[in-house]
């Protein structure tokens, strides 16, 4: 017997520390750990000793009999990482670090700006290590906390929404004090974040979405994957846009995870909605959609798609749902080259088999279908005053000098009509409060989590990086636990080394300036208070939540606690 991880792995590797024979890959300290899909377990060296069931903070570990035939397959896709990969040898103690003159200072206090995956991974490093007494200080602009887990994550993915737990423990701790609807630069300067603090971590993601800049991008139906995905998950910023769904066919441009996600949302039933916890305006504007058919569509082919195989292979337990492949655009899994380093071609040759599959499934009488089309590019999105049809020019993929291959157009181009555009090409950061941000990302230049001055290049005084806004929007949930122990070790070496300047002012201070700043201001009782009160909504109506959206009745509920209490 094994046992297996299935599809709501969010990567964060507690399972990893607490296997006794070392069978759980990619490890944080391995090279692929940074782009992995999801964790595997290692058939031949599982032992069945339960560790990792037990340290799973999202339920994704399964002992092989106990697979369903949604999550049979993934015995399968644990098997294929190790194929043709040279199983590790027990690992070597790392070598000691090198001494450090001991700060003097008994209490370390950070300001982590931004409350979620990546920000609380950050607080609990701090908070779970030894050596000097920590004070973190979270900082969030919104009214609620959990970032993506709760504004990101799909509505369906209800395990994998779990994880926040974990962030509820550390976000309870006495040494934390949470500041929920207080935006940095604007209510606060980083300046003052410095002048109560030791040193201050940017945790604050990527919320820009990336342009296709074709012709016609900007008409009425155009929209970014992230717009829509706010929409449906209640961010409050975006719960008063509305989408045009009375046509039958939408167009999501990319295949990424993400997109995965949207075209599930768009062609799920309303009965499966209300499952969830969707956004109210976003269950009753889609239970009278009348779109039919979602094409998925991606520059290059089924094996370098960027969705992982968990998401691809949920499409095809969609009730009422058929998944269409043209079969003029299936990659035979034995011609997928491996990717550099080798070992994860099986990981991608298993795509283009998942692919081929779909392709070959007899249709069933569905009222729904979610095309996933391959080899074709954007070139123009048509209409007259408001999205008509979007026309793509077909690629060809053509070996590059790395051994990797390139999506080069051929000049034939295809039209398809539709009333919705949806793109979905990636991620972007903003500046915050004045801190830098450069390259196609808008990342926070940094090493290893050490924020850099773009002008000297050299390390700027107590302030860090975590997240997407430190490497770019790349890996799921729980990578950014590593990423934020990374920065973290920096952050503390520095403190024991005397490279941040000590305070002059501390908690009480900052509480009474946030307090004359930011009189609306949520502290974790708040959110807590605003937590039960949403679970008990959807206690009424047998959902996981209700959410509120409308910032002026999050703060009403808090203050209403903090009242009676």
């Amino acid at each position: 017997m094994t046992h297996v991880v299935t599809q709501s792995c969010c990567n964060d590797a507690s399972c990893v520390s607490v296997c006794p024979v070392d069978c759980i890959h990619p490890t944080p300290n391995e090279p692929g750990y940074g782009g992995a899909e999801m964790l595997y377990i290692d058939p031949v060296g599982c032992i069945d000793c339960g560790a990792c069931i037990d340290a799973c903070p999202v339920d994704a570990i399964l002992p092989d009999y106990d697979l369903t035939p949604e999550t049979a397959r993934y015995e399968e896709i644990n098997a294929a990482y190790y194929l043709n990969r040279e199983r590790p040898a027990p690992a070597a103690e790392p070598p000691g670090a090198a001494a450090v003159q001991l700060s003097e200072r008994a209490l370390l206090r950070v300001a982590i700006v931004g409350s979620g995956p990546s920000g609380c991974y950050a607080a609990e490093s701090l908070l779970s290590r030894s050596g000097p007494a920590v004070e973190v200080s979270v900082f969030e602009k919104l009214a609620t906390p959990f970032g993506l887990v709760r504004f990101g994550v799909a509505p369906d993915h209800q395990a994998t929404k779990a994880v926040a737990s974990l962030f509820q423990k550390t976000a309870s701790r006495r040494d934390v004090d949470f500041y929920l609807n207080v935006e940095v630069g604007a209510h606060l300067t980083h300046d003052e974040l410095l002048a109560h603090h030791d040193a201050v971590i940017y945790a604050v993601g990527a919320p820009a979405d990336c342009a296709l800049e074709i012709p016609g991008e900007g008409l009425p139906g155009s929209h970014s994957a992230t717009e829509f995905v706010a929409w449906y998950n209640g961010h409050p910023d975006h719960a008063h846009r509305s989408f045009d769904l009375s046509g039958e066919r939408a167009v999501i441009i990319g295949n990424g995870n993400v997109a995965l996600d949207v075209a599930r949302v768009l062609v799920a039933g309303a009965a499966e909605l209300r499952k969830t916890d969707i956004a109210a305006h976003a269950l009753e504007a889609l239970s009278e959609s009348r779109i039919k058919e979602v094409v998925v569509v991606g520059r290059r082919g089924p094996a370098q798609a960027a969705y992982t195989n968990p998401e691809l292979l949920a499409l095809g337990f969609l009730p009422g749902v058929n998944v269409v492949v043209e079969s003029d655009e299936v990659e035979p899994a034995e011609s997928v080259p491996p990717s550099p380093g080798g070992h994860s071609g099986s990981i991608e040759a298993m795509k283009a088999r998942i692919v081929a599959e779909f392709a070959k499934t007899p249709q069933t009488p569905a009222g729904k279908r979610i095309a996933l089309r391959y080899l074709l590019s954007p070139v123009e999105v048509l209409g007259n005053g408001r999205v008509e049809g979007i026309r793509l020019v077909r690629n060809e993929l053509v070996p590059d000098l790395e051994g990797s291959s390139r999506a080069v157009p051929t000049g034939v181009v295809e039209n398809i009509d539709c009333s919705l555009v949806l793109r979905s090409v990636g991620y972007r950061g903003v500046p915050v409060a004045g801190m830098p941000v450069a390259g196609a990302r808008s990342t926070m230049p940094n090493d290893g989590g050490r924020v850099l001055d773009p002008d000297s290049g050299r390390p700027m005084p107590g302030v860090y990086t975590v997240g997407w806004i430190k490497r770019g929007p790349s890996g799921v949930i729980g990578t950014n636990k590593a990423c934020a122990a990374e920065t973290v070790d920096k952050l503390v070496d520095d403190f024991h080394a005397g490279r941040l300047t000590a305070p002059g002012a501390g908690r009480q201070e900052l509480r009474r300036l946030v307090a004359h700043r930011r009189p609306e201001c949520i502290d974790y009782a708040g959110w807590k208070a605003i937590d039960a009160y949403e679970r008990r909504l959807g206690r009424e109506s047998d959902r996981p939540r209700v959410k509120l959206v409308d910032t002026a009745s999050i703060i009403e509920i808090a203050s209403c606690a903090v009242t009676s209490a």
